[in-house]
């Protein structure tokens, strides 16, 4: 182990070398020739927990603001002592055919809703300038930097803006300069769609505070809630330099800056989140107080040294990894047109790789993928959601909930592949988090050992079943498919620690609730029973064309526990423990296999039914059900 982590560490820095050295020759920018129209058109920056949407308007500009731990609600009962009579119920019309009635049925199964990730808020900038004619514009996000550049010339002035998200130093730093002394004015101001007040502290600081509604989902902008929610603080600091510069503040709520040469802007953020088990009003976690000492980290720090913190940190990642797939002089061609004053953006390019197949163009998605995960999980963040750590709605689309049935596991894939193992670090606290709920759940819901949880969660590590459709709702198989990721670390790093201490206590405890989960059907099979294949529906047979979901012995259910078990069973033998009841009572149900089917790969979508094929409507395109092409 500790020759391959070396070994490791010695390629890392080889390509690291090779990563600097193409830095300069091979662009790596997201181009854009306006500003952001919408907030999917902005561009992102983030250190793992604290992010913004930059939208580099040029009157005005906003900076949309996230926090990592702001969730509605508080720590949750996910257990039902109401459910094993509706297992059994339902279990009983799966034996009997009637699948329309034990879909209908599986509504006994149901949890809760999940809660929401907020927005934190806005830092708005309004300039002097909505009466002036702008030209020259450029908006651009540099991959090799983690950086978004702004320019744009107002008669012989240039402005430049430049933003990025510090992880050594947990801050947003924005620099705003131009080309001639004396021609920075702009007013500042802080803003959120939750319950807050803004407090200008003196003239070159100002603190927003608020809290999460604690009660579920909140539709009305600053709904006034009770205290129980997620509290939170900003912290906004100014700094300018200028013979000339002079700030006042305004209405108690917002600063004016006058004819500075630069102006230097810095966020940091802190909520009472103290943990998935942890009642806010229990915290004693106190934002101001994290958000201020954060500040006071980078307070007298210089732009420079800023940025140069910055840069070692995040190359050190996202320099480990180089793609080429064209040369150099292409790249460049392509980067850098331009036709008078007119930047082929990457939005053109988009457009126009079907004609082209312009290959810089996966260079940069690929490196751009990276970038997210970069910048939206690292040691010691939340997991990276269901929009990374990117919202500006108080109840965003699917709430932001991390999904289980692939798309977590989707933000994750590119980990270990692509030499970011720190970056996984918050999916393997998460899944012990979820573990520690789902063991309950397992207990009272199914009356089995072990740990389950299911196709979506949330910062409390909810881990019962959602509360809408059984066709995503029924499906126990969320912890076990995010335990092939504590397998498969463990067989890209061979830390036997790692295995030891962390994964093979939660494979284990996975697999005692598949190994319970599992019971003997009608042919004398061992089956799952209710079983979903996520988000499908079949056509009934006998039933004249009527839907259902719930069904027996789905692909991706015996698919994902052969995985489980073969990956128990193999570290119980690399850590001597192959001996223990369980793996010996696995072992007979993994490789006495004839009570657990082989499967086999079919030529059509439709066979994803143990023993019987069933027909799927038109329109199914949920692609879960395609992990069996990924382990073969």
């Amino acid at each position: 182990h500790a020759d391959g982590s070396a070994s490791l560490a010695r390629r890392r820095v080889r390509a690291r070398r090779r990563a600097d050295e193409e830095a300069g020759e091979r662009p790596l920018k997201v181009v854009f020739a306006s500003p952001a129209e919408h907030f999917t058109d902005s561009a992102p920056i983030g250190n793992g927990s604290l992010g913004a949407m930059v939208w580099g308007g040029v009157a005005s500009e906003k900076l949309q603001l996230n926090l990592d731990t702001l969730w509605s609600g508080v720590p949750g009962d996910y257990t039902d002592p109401k459910a094993p009579a509706a297992l059994a119920a339902v279990r009983k019309l799966v034996d009997e055919g009637r699948f329309v009635d034990a879909t209908n049925a599986a509504s006994g199964l149901f949890g809760g809703l999940t809660e929401v990730y907020k927005p934190l808020g806005d830092m708005n900038l309004e300039f002097d300038i909505s009466n002036q004619e702008y030209s020259s514009y450029k908006r651009e996000l540099d991959l090799h930097t983690a950086t978004t550049i702004i320019t744009y010339n107002i008669g012989e002035v240039q402005y430049t803006r430049e933003h990025f998200c510090s992880n050594p130093h947990q801050v947003i730093v924005t620099k705003i300069s131009a080309n001639k002394s004396e021609h920075v004015s702009l007013t500042l101001s802080l803003n959120s769609k939750l319950n807050h007040r803004v407090r200008v502290m003196n003239a070159n600081e100002m603190i927003m505070d608020g809290t999460c509604p604690a009660q579920g989902h909140k539709l009305q902008e600053n709904e006034a809630n009770d205290a129980t929610g997620i509290g939170f603080a900003a912290v906004l600091s100014l700094q300018m330099s200028g013979t000339a510069a002079k700030v006042a503040v305004l209405n108690d709520q917002s600063l004016r800056i006058d004819n500075a040469d630069w102006v230097l802007l810095r966020v940091t953020a802190a909520s009472s989140f103290n943990g998935p088990l942890v009642n806010p009003s229990d915290s004693k976690l106190d934002p101001e107080s994290a958000a201020l000492r954060a500040m006071n980290m980078s307070r007298n720090l210089t732009f420079d040294q800023l940025k140069a913190a910055h840069l070692k940190d995040y190359q050190g990642l996202f320099h480990r990894v180089s793609l080429r797939l064209s040369q150099a002089a292409a790249i460049e061609k392509i980067n850098m047109k331009e036709v008078g004053e007119a930047i082929k953006t990457t939005a053109e390019r988009v457009n126009g790789f079907r004609s082209d197949e312009d290959s810089s163009l996966v260079e940069l998605l690929f490196q751009y993928g990276r970038y997210l995960l970069i910048s939206c999980s690292r040691p010691g963040t939340q997991i990276s959601n269901l929009q990374g750590i990117w919202n500006q709605d108080l109840v965003p689309g699917w709430d932001c909930a991390p999904h289980l049935n692939i798309n977590l596991q989707m933000n994750y894939w590119p980990t270990l592949p692509c030499n970011l193992t720190e970056c996984q670090e918050p999916l393997l606290d998460f899944i012990a988090s979820l573990a520690v709920n789902g063991t309950k759940t397992a207990k009272i819901n199914y009356q089995a050992s072990g740990w389950v949880t299911h196709h979506v969660s949330d910062i409390w590590a909810k881990s019962s079943a959602y509360n809408e459709d059984a066709r995503f709702s029924v499906w126990p198989m969320g912890g076990a498919w995010l335990c092939t990721h504590l397998w498969e670390h463990y067989q890209y790093l061979l830390d036997k620690d790692f295995l030891k201490n962390t994964a093979y206590p939660l494979l284990e405890g996975c697999a005692l609730f598949l190994t319970d989960w599992l019971i003997e059907g009608p042919r004398g099979l061992l089956e799952t029973n209710p079983s979903t294949s996520p988000e499908h529906v079949f056509i009934a047979p006998g039933t004249g064309g009527q839907q259902a979901s719930v069904s027996y012995s789905t692909t991706m259910d015996i698919a994902i526990i052969r995985e489980i078990f073969s990956a128990v069973i193999s570290s119980a033998e690399i850590l001597g423990k192959s001996d223990t009841p369980w793996s010996r009572i696995s072992r007979k149900r993994f490789q006495g296999s004839l009570r657990i089917r082989l499967l086999k790969i079919k030529h059509s979508w439709n066979g994803h039914k143990i023993l019987r094929t069933l027909k799927l409507p038109i329109g199914t395109c949920h692609i879960s059900s395609v992990f069996i092409l990924v382990i073969l």
